[in-house]
């Protein structure tokens, strides 16, 4: 009797699974749709130059600096501060076994001076810089999506409507200003504390790991059409809404753009993303998620997952944050978000 009943409870559960995996593989090969990029950068010279500057700094520069020094800087500093007996001409000195522990003092030393001066610094560099270069590149992206077939004036006259599109349709004076500050004030909280909330959940034994993994897609996948949306001016709950209702597409989108963090060292893993991002970026820009994801529905007759509340944590945190302002403070950014 028992069984029986909870027969359709079972056949919802593998109905709803398969459909969550039908939406996450959509989502993963519309981020491995990389053949957009190219696209994109045809129709645009200013999108291939940002692109192409992201290359040089995270790949040639950034990644080349950490290939010199694996494999040429440490194997020489080995040569002429050796580590073993062996391979010291001067078998007086190799009998002191305190000149081997000084050898690997100063070899680690000077290792630590090149990370200090030179790497940390890059590092630095390159994510002031390239935070503003992504914002351009996902700017000119979203620009030469419709320049199939236009002309050179209306391409130009495009690029200047695209400048201003942050001033379209907001209320004029002080009230559109603190409608966009308060939206910008919220949604950089809201992803602040939901980054802490992925860092600290890998930490967890057994299961940390695989959380980590999920939250990072979901995280990557929010960033990339975070651009899109902004640019399209998608209001803040609208977003949140349609990113936590599909969350299984965004979950698939977001996953290749993580692979780097479980195979590489901490430092290689961000100069292999920060290649990579932009061209997600590109992807997400380009990319018919909203077409995919209602067509998928509509042969689904309109069945959904129901919303899955990904930043509630998040959204909590930040609210109490602001609970510390006025009331009207408050009130204001309830208003940012329906907007």
């Amino acid at each position: 009797m028992e069984t029986s009943t909870n027969l359709p409870l079972i056949n919802l559960l593998k109905t709803k699974s398969k459909q969550a995996l039908v939406l996450y593989l959509e989502g993963l090969r519309e981020a491995c749709c990389l053949h957009r990029v190219v696209i994109l950068c045809r129709r645009s010279t200013k999108l291939l130059i940002r692109t192409g500057q992201c290359f040089l700094l995270n790949g040639f520069i950034f990644l080349g600096s950490m290939f010199v020094l694996k494999s040429a800087v440490i194997p020489f500093l080995l040569w002429i501060l050796p580590d073993q007996c062996s391979q010291i001409r001067s078998q007086e000195l190799c009998l002191d076994s305190g000149i081997l522990k000084f050898y690997s003092f100063l070899r680690l030393a000077l290792i630590q001076l090149l990370y200090i001066f030179w790497f940390y610094p890059l590092y630095v560099f390159s994510i002031v810089l390239s935070t503003l270069w992504y914002n351009d590149i996902a700017k000119y992206g979203f620009a030469a999506m419709g320049r199939s077939g236009q002309s050179s004036k209306e391409l130009s006259r495009q690029d200047e409507t695209l400048q201003n599109t942050e001033q379209k349709g907001r209320l004029p004076g002080l009230g559109g200003v603190m409608i966009v500050i308060g939206e910008q004030v919220y949604s950089m909280l809201l992803l602040s504390f939901f980054f802490v909330e992925v860092n600290a959940i890998g930490f967890l034994p057994y299961i940390g790991k695989g959380f980590n993994f999920l939250l990072l897609s979901w995280m990557y996948a929010y960033y990339c059409f975070e651009y899109k949306w902004n640019f399209s001016e998608v209001g803040l709950d609208k977003r949140l809404d349609f990113f936590e209702s599909n969350w299984a597409f965004f979950a698939g989108f977001g996953s290749p753009c993580v692979l780097a963090y479980f195979f590489f060292s901490p430092l290689v893993a961000y100069g292999v993303m920060a290649i990579l991002y932009p061209l997600f970026v590109l992807t997400a820009t380009a990319s018919g998620a909203e077409e995919v994801i209602s067509s998928k529905r509509r042969s689904w007759k309109g069945a959904g997952f129901g919303r899955l509340p990904i930043f509630y944590v998040a959204d909590a945190l930040s609210m109490k944050v602001l609970s510390f302002f006025s009331f009207d403070s408050q009130q204001q950014i309830q208003d940012d978000k329906a907007l």
